[in-house]
């Protein structure tokens, strides 16, 4: 996603117009007997502004943006000197020489030594100086803001990115060696295995690189992966569902729910006497899920591997402080309960 500034140049001059309207309009009118009066302008006042505009801008547009990259304290007082030395210069040209030749006058009394000169206008250079910076300052940070946030944003995508990119492999790995395991002992079910699989591939290649799916695509997905081990054991019943939704257009993002399904199948007993539960109740606003297994003979069950460490992750980038993930292990009994509150 390339970067975009929130707040464009186009939108950075509009300020900058906005601001001198509003200072023309405190400096150039009155009221006089709730009558709006335009002042007379005397011409060092007009010098004057010009001045302090020019000021301004060489401060703003050809100063500062070099002051940043890199920063250094030498830099800095060099650009201070840069802008008192344009505003002297600058006001000299306008108000003792050229409006000499033109009007016949200077802003300052005849014989005016040098050194008094310098020194009277180091006051009067620092005001566009600090006014100018104060503007640049505050247009720079809103902007560095913006742009941390855009950096934000693109590590999560790119860590989120990084994070399906392991799930797939390891799903096809632990289904491919499902099917060698068929079609090696010769299983009439190893066709249909396959062709489960190739539906599944489907949802992988698709599906799962959208920020968000339906979540009735989440449950087929986990449907089309039990029935896969259905066929592997050869043994059907094994894994009992109940799923509650009351809106069929609520969205979720790819694979928050399957490495769940996923665990309790490679590491629960698979057994009709005790199945493995899978309970799903969702509206708008929540949506809570429940996997329950019995812990197989010789099988450690816990929280690790790539699925579920990665779910873990992925929660807290979707839901920060909007799930709850509580994982019980009693009395050989193994439940994970997600919580998840879908509604800003």
């Amino acid at each position: 996603m390339p970067y975009q500034r929130s707040l464009s140049v186009k939108k950075e001059v509009t300020i900058h117009i906005v601001f001198w309207l509003i200072a023309a309009y405190f400096t150039l009118i009155k009221f006089n007997n709730t009558k709006l009066e335009l002042v007379p302008l005397h011409v060092f006042e007009i010098t004057w502004a010009f001045i302090f505009v020019s000021s301004f801008y060489f401060n703003y547009l050809l100063v500062l943006p070099r002051l940043i990259r890199p920063f250094r304290w030498k830099k800095v007082f060099t650009g201070i000197l840069c802008n008192i030395v344009f505003f002297i210069l600058l006001r000299y040209l306008l108000e003792e020489v050229l409006a000499y030749r033109l009007f016949g006058f200077k802003n300052y009394f005849k014989g005016t030594p040098l050194w008094y000169y310098i020194f009277d206008n180091l006051y009067y250079s620092t005001l566009p100086m600090i006014l100018s910076t104060f503007f640049w300052l505050v247009i720079f940070v809103i902007r560095l803001y913006d742009y941390n946030n855009y950096i934000v944003e693109e590590q999560k995508s790119t860590e989120i990115k990084f994070l399906k990119a392991q799930i797939n492999p390891h799903f096809i790995f632990n289904t491919l060696n499902n099917i060698y395991s068929m079609v090696y002992f010769q299983s009439p079910r190893s066709l249909s295995a396959i062709e489960k699989l190739s539906s599944i591939m489907r949802f992988t290649t698709y599906e799962s690189q959208k920020e968000k799916i339906r979540l009735t695509d989440e449950l087929n997905y986990i449907q089309s992966y039990i029935q896969l081990e259905e066929l592997r054991h050869e043994q059907e019943d094994f894994v009992n569902t109940s799923i509650m939704i009351s809106e069929q257009q609520i969205m979720i993002p790819p694979y928050i729910l399957s490495p769940f399904v996923e665990n309790a199948l490679k590491h629960g007993q698979v057994a009709t006497e005790t199945p493995i539960e899978v309970q799903l109740q969702a509206t708008p606003n929540t949506l809570t899920f429940t996997v329950t297994n019995t812990i197989g003979q010789q099988k450690k069950d816990k929280l690790g591997g790539i699925g579920l460490e990665n779910v873990k992750r992925r929660l807290e980038i979707y839901y920060p402080g909007k799930h709850q993930l509580t994982i019980h292990n009693t009395n050989n009994i193994f439940t994970i309960q997600l919580s998840i509150q879908l509604a800003s």
